[in-house]
């Protein structure tokens, strides 16, 4: 992958809602890196972060069926959730797929 598509994915990680704050900090550094000599360290960096913060569809289901993922989420929103994990794993789904951790998958896809 090079450096514009890499651009375009970093920018679609900090632009989504579900982005945490970590990934938006380093996603944000890895842009003002893109293209210096500083690029390379950042890289490696964004890798680690979306590594870290990528949520397995497994943690994900169990999440949102928690009294804490109810909590965060709503009763609504966390069944809706709760509900297309499931459904997304009978697919094949590994990962979550909200735009930041799909996005955090290219990443580490490479």
């Amino acid at each position: 992958m090079n450096t514009q598509e890499l651009k375009a994915i970093v920018t679609s990680i900090i632009e989504a809602p579900s982005c945490c704050p970590e990934m938006k900090q380093v996603g944000q550094e890895w842009l003002e890196a893109a293209g210096t000599d500083k690029e390379t360290a950042a890289t490696e960096k964004l890798l680690a972060e979306a590594k870290a913060d990528i949520i397995t569809i497994d943690a994900l289901i169990g999440f949102t069926a928690s009294e804490a993922g109810v909590k965060l989420f709503g009763p609504d929103f966390a069944k809706q959730l709760h509900e297309h994990g499931v459904e997304i794993k009978a697919q094949g789904a590994e990962y979550c797929d909200c735009p930041a951790c799909a996005g955090c998958l290219q990443i580490i896809k490479g």
